[in-house]
């Protein structure tokens, strides 16, 4: 665990500023949300588990900086194991100050044919992806209840709108993001704690790259129907969803028709996926 801050400033100072935490902030979706809450005048703070990445991100989100007393920490730490993400809370918090926005950007997907993945796919997908984000939300709660506007952001996606082809292990951890967020939204209001989630579609990332390599043709056929997304215009959308106090953020028409007509539209995405994976067979 190693938290790096290059600044001198006073605690004081940079407590003057809004502080955001984002997990799996040293690429893809969490380290695009990280440039531009930076550019806003943020203080930030990564977490996430290679050390060698946070010090890149670190180099990045530094030059972006608004002025000499804006403060960027990195944090190394898995967000699955309950000890680790304590303390990296915790050292966030306590040089910045509580968090006003909390970004649970931490993720992995393991895609493959259902029999055919080991059974550690399925129990790392929800470790990373759903007690992830449970972790981090129960380490920073009660910090954020002390701060005004606070609200935290799940990032699912897709495939936690609808099971596809490919995604027996990922998918379920995705959904169970989509409760956890439904449920919060609801117990967190009496806190005067915000509540977003959002549902990216495939986002050109280090994750999806390697993803690509291993993925079930049938899975690609599927998500070749709908364009990938640049990680910067999904940070914008969600940005904006932030800010205009969404609790659903959805990228895109697709993402949106299939948030709000979930249940009409299944029937007819069900044929759709199916001839697509029968099309892209391997």
């Amino acid at each position: 665990m190693q938290g790096i801050d290059l600044n001198n400033s006073s605690p004081e100072s940079s407590e003057s500023k809004n502080h955001s935490i984002i997990t799996g902030g040293s690429s893809g979706i969490g380290l695009s949300i990280a440039k531009k809450l930076v550019a806003q005048g943020n203080n930030v703070s990564l977490i996430a588990r290679d050390q060698s990445r946070l010090d890149e991100a670190w180099s990045i989100l530094s030059a972006l900086k608004n002025n000499d007393v804006q403060e960027i920490g990195v944090f190394s730490a898995n967000v699955s194991v309950k000890s680790e993400i304590d303390i990296a809370v915790r050292m966030a918090v306590e040089r910045f100050g509580p968090p006003r926005n909390l970004i649970l950007s931490a993720g992995i997907v393991s895609p493959g044919y259902f029999e055919k993945l080991p059974d550690d796919a399925f129990e790392t997908d929800m470790s990373v992806n759903y007690f992830g984000s449970l972790n981090t939300v129960r380490a920073a709660l009660a910090d954020m209840a002390k701060v005004d506007g606070a609200r935290i952001v799940f990032i699912s996606s897709g495939a936690g709108l609808a099971g596809i082809f490919g995604y027996s292990a990922y998918a379920p951890s995705k959904f169970a993001i989509r409760g956890l967020a439904e449920v919060l939204r609801a117990e967190l209001k009496e806190k005067r704690i915000a509540v977003s989630i959002c549902f990216p579609p495939d986002t050109d990332t280090p994750q999806l790259h390697q993803e690509l390599k291993v993925r079930p043709a049938e899975t690609s056929g599927i998500a070749g129907q709908a364009k990938v997304w640049n990680s910067d215009d999904i940070a914008k959308k969600i940005i904006i969803g932030m800010d205009k106090g969404h609790y659903m953020i959805t990228p895109g028409v697709e993402m949106t028709l299939l948030a709000r007509l979930h249940s009409l539209l299944m029937p007819l995405l069900f044929r759709m996926f199916d001839r697509a994976a029968l099309k892209f067979k391997s």
